[in-house]
């Protein structure tokens, strides 16, 4: 039993430290994001990172979504005989939920480990303690570029996925199930408002923060070699995807 209690409270003091840490970060690179000199090569060079190269996996995971989607809302509609909400369903569910949702879940698993196993081992081959040599300051150099790229591109990406997926269930419930394509726009116009457009895009700055942060927070203090980096990376996607889940509720608590 006392084995059991020192357990909990090692690791207890091991999520706190970690938190605390977390927030040291994070308040660290507002402050440094503010302070001259801007690298705006090394932001963008991370905007083209998390943005441009995670195109193909939003694309091909929101049309699928919005495509399933039109298949399973027609199913439980059609015994309502309330059809004519389809393209009002997918919509809703893409512009407020999944786009956002599914988009940082999969920018988190493609990038965020990137970043960790990037920045992991940089600091296991002591590159980041060249840095500090240098006079310059690692977070304002590594960690910002990466979190001010996460704030920018996540919300163009969830847009695409919001759009693809509401292309993919137009085609599905149109072309496929046979609704009337007038119907389907006009109801969809009907239903959606510029509020729930908004409610995902507020959802996306969120999850781009935490995606990041999260990230370069294990890549920066990975310890113990190449496993260490292996456990970095593992890290980050892991509670970054929780912390993405956990974060869309409270945002959809607050904002609903």
């Amino acid at each position: 039993m006392k084995a059991y209690l020192e357990r909990i409270g090692v690791s207890a003091g091991e999520f706190i430290k970690g938190a605390g840490s977390m927030a040291i970060m994070l308040i660290m690179a507002v402050r440094f994001a503010f302070t001259p000199p801007f690298k705006l090569k090394n932001i963008f060079k991370q905007m083209e990172f998390v943005g441009v190269q995670s195109l193909f996996v939003v694309i091909l995971t929101g049309s699928f979504t919005g495509m399933v989607l039109a298949l399973q809302g027609y199913n439980a509609l059609n015994r309502f005989g309330a059809e004519s909400l389809v393209g009002p369903t997918v919509a809703l569910s893409m512009a407020r939920e999944l786009g956002p949702v599914l988009t940082g879940l999969m920018v988190t698993g493609r990038a965020g480990s990137a970043m960790a196993t990037e920045l992991g081992t940089m600091r296991v081959t002591e590159q980041i303690d060249a840095i500090e040599t240098m006079a310059i300051n690692p977070v304002k150099y590594l960690v910002v570029p990466r979190i001010m790229a996460g704030i920018l591109m996540f919300p163009l990406l969830t847009v695409v996925t919001s759009f693809v997926g509401v292309v993919g269930g137009y085609i599905i419930g149109v072309k496929m199930l046979g609704i009337n394509p007038g119907v389907y726009i006009g109801r969809t116009i009907d239903f959606v408002t510029v509020q729930d457009l908004f409610s995902g895009l507020a959802k996306s700055v969120a999850f781009g923060l935490i995606t990041t942060l999260v990230a370069c927070y294990h890549g920066f203090y990975a310890k113990g070699g190449a496993e260490g980096v292996g456990k970095a990376a593992t890290s980050s996607v892991v509670t970054g995807s929780v912390m993405i889940l956990i974060a869309d509720y409270v945002i959809s608590s607050l904002i609903a």
